[in-house]
């Protein structure tokens, strides 16, 4: 269980960081509320509520194999999320 435990936490903490570096970009750049940082900001609230919610999932037949892909996608949204914020600065 402290996999999963890990897993959530990873979650909480990469999609958090993207959070507070668009507030510092915005705060640096005087562009508080934009439209982009608004954008980012709901891809990863909603990549967090979709992602917590396949990790709670329950009778999984590879329980191993599903976090696993969980973990990927959280990687790979978290990229896409990054990619725009480099964008935006």
């Amino acid at each position: 269980m402290a996999n999963i435990r890990e897993l959530k936490k990873d979650i909480n903490y990469v999609l958090g960081d993207i959070i507070e570096a668009v507030y510092i970009i915005e705060a640096s750049n005087d562009k508080s509320g934009s439209k982009e940082g608004s954008e980012i900001i709901d891809g990863a609230i909603g990549t967090f509520d979709d992602l917590i919610s396949k990790v709670n999932m329950k009778g999984m037949e590879n329980r191993k194999a599903h976090l696993k892909s969980v973990r990927k996608e959280l990687e790979e949204k978290a990229r896409g999320l990054v990619d725009k914020l480099n964008a935006m600065a």
